[in-house]
């Protein structure tokens, strides 16, 4: 995806989330707003749960181990937005607040929620903001025709088959939300300065449906109790009356108490991951950013070849920390690279690395990935082929360059790389890949005051000798690279 075409999709989904919300507004206050009472007890819900939410539960160092869904941690907010959206009745009376009027509420209950956030500097994302309104108009346009004097909700009736439909709606609802958050990300995923002022590691361009797939498999936690909750909350509302809000919302809250509980453990266990994946480069062990650069590649590799959710996580994982092993050798490798040592010495530092992240508290199978690093790639998983070939690819192309360093592993496919995860490194890196590679000088003994050469830069930092992979004026890819770290892209073979 080019980066224009990626700012224009994040600015339609923006644009229309303002329209839907200041046409909301300008109806609503045009002709009055319908059952006050009934606006204000969903507003006031809706913004308690934009308040209680926690923004922002991955670190900023580590933008590589975000995952879909734990950006998204308001239950209360969908929950009681989409229960508004599919609300026919308050008590057993009718209600005929409509498509704008639901809006309306949403939008400003949730930005009314995460005022405090805003003024704090810790606002939401405007993407979950713009997402969540798009989402919960699009459930309320569905719904329209099973309001309750239509027609078809009085063929229907209010029994089990009215349930039904609010449950199928709410699903589809859902993968309208996954679908916007899916196009987001793709959006946002382009190579680094196509988005000027966003930092971390340059995430290379990824096909949708990886993307998607991921978005789906959020649903199956969270995503499919808030759908439950949305529907049995409007059930609730139009049998008992408002009454049926704090019932339901109650659990919704002390689940999101817990939920925050959780994400500050898996935030805490991410830094611990970033301090391993940094001790080698201050141990003068491997070039400063390595580690990030491989986790970020292999990433977009594994996307390419399926990977999603969970199995992401645990490349990423071990991608940061493949190297944890030569902490242990008396004598660093030379420039860090294990891919021209013996076969034997590869198997004996994979070994030790992985007795290390088994002590670490992350899952037993990122220790795996860790150990079978080395293996021939007929006995390994996918996750350690990926590892073992970007990582590779990383090493040789700070001395050789991008072009150089994918041919080597092309010859090496006979039994050291696997074919299927060097082409789709190929056609990652043909796709822009990582747009910068800050290689660094090759790492030397550490002293007292730290490694020697120049600081180790953040995986963020800008890189010293700069690459630029993209289109000339003529239209022709550009592979000016620099004298080491160089990464062109290059077609897949």
């Amino acid at each position: 995806m080019r980066p224009r075409t990626g700012r224009l999709i994040v600015a339609a989904v923006h644009t229309g989330a303002v329209l839907l919300t200041l046409g909301g507004l300008s109806s609503t206050l045009w002709h009055g707003v319908d059952d006050p009472a009934t606006a204000l007890a969903f507003a006031v819900l809706i913004g308690l749960g934009e308040l209680t939410r926690r923004a922002g539960t991955a670190p900023a160092a580590l933008p590589v181990l975000a995952e879909p869904r734990e950006r998204d941690p308001a239950p209360t907010t969908a929950a009681g937005s989409l229960a508004y959206a599919m609300l026919g009745e308050n008590a057993g009376h009718p209600t005929h607040h409509g498509v704008l009027q639901t809006a309306a509420v949403v939008g400003v209950a949730a930005v009314l929620g995460a005022l405090p956030h805003v003024l704090r500097g810790r606002g939401p994302e405007l993407d979950h903001l713009a997402r969540g309104l798009l989402s919960v108009g699009f459930a309320a346009f569905c719904f329209q025709p099973f309001a309750v004097e239509s027609p078809l909700a009085a063929r229907l009736g209010q029994g089990p088959s009215y349930a039904l439909v609010l449950i199928l709606l709410l699903l589809l609802t859902a993968l309208c939300d996954a679908v916007l958050a899916a196009a987001l990300r793709r959006a946002r995923a382009v190579p680094r300065g196509a988005f000027r002022g966003t930092g971390g590691p340059p995430v290379p361009a990824v096909p949708f449906a990886p993307l998607f797939r991921d978005e789906l498999r959020g649903l199956v936690g969270i995503g499919s109790a808030v759908c439950a909750t949305g529907a049995v909350m409007a059930l609730g509302v139009a049998a008992v009356g408002l009454w049926a809000l704090p019932v339901f919302a109650v659990p919704l809250l002390l689940a999101q108490v817990s939920f925050r509980r959780y994400a500050a453990v898996r935030t805490t266990n991410r830094e611990t991951i970033a301090s391993l994946a940094r001790a080698t480069e201050v141990a003068g062990c491997t070039r400063p950013g390595h580690a990030h650069r491989v986790a970020a590649l292999g990433r977009a590799v594994g996307r390419e070849l399926g990977l999603a959710g969970t199995e992401l996580t645990v490349l990423a994982y071990a991608a940061l920390m493949h190297d944890i092993g030569q902490l242990s050798l008396v004598d660093p490798v030379p420039g860090g690279a294990t891919a021209p040592l013996p076969a034997a010495e590869q198997r004996r530092i994979a070994l030790l690395g992985g007795a290390v992240v088994r002590q670490t508290g992350v899952p037993p199978a990122v220790a795996v990935v860790v150990e079978r690093q080395a293996d021939p790639y007929e006995e390994q998983p996918l996750a350690a082929r990926i590892v073992r070939a970007v990582n590779a690819y990383d090493e040789l192309a700070a001395d050789d360059g991008g072009t150089a360093a994918l041919e080597r592993l092309r010859r090496g496919t006979a039994r050291d790389y696997h074919p299927d995860v060097v082409e789709a490194l190929a056609r990652v890196l043909a796709r822009g890949g990582p747009a910068t590679v800050p290689a660094g000088p090759a790492p030397g003994p550490a002293t007292a005051a730290g490694p020697a050469g120049p600081a180790i830069p953040e995986p963020a930092g800008t890189p010293a000798t700069p690459v630029t992979t993209g289109e000339t004026s003529g239209g022709t890819p550009s592979a000016t690279a620099g004298a080491r770290g160089g990464v062109a892209p290059v077609p897949p073979g």
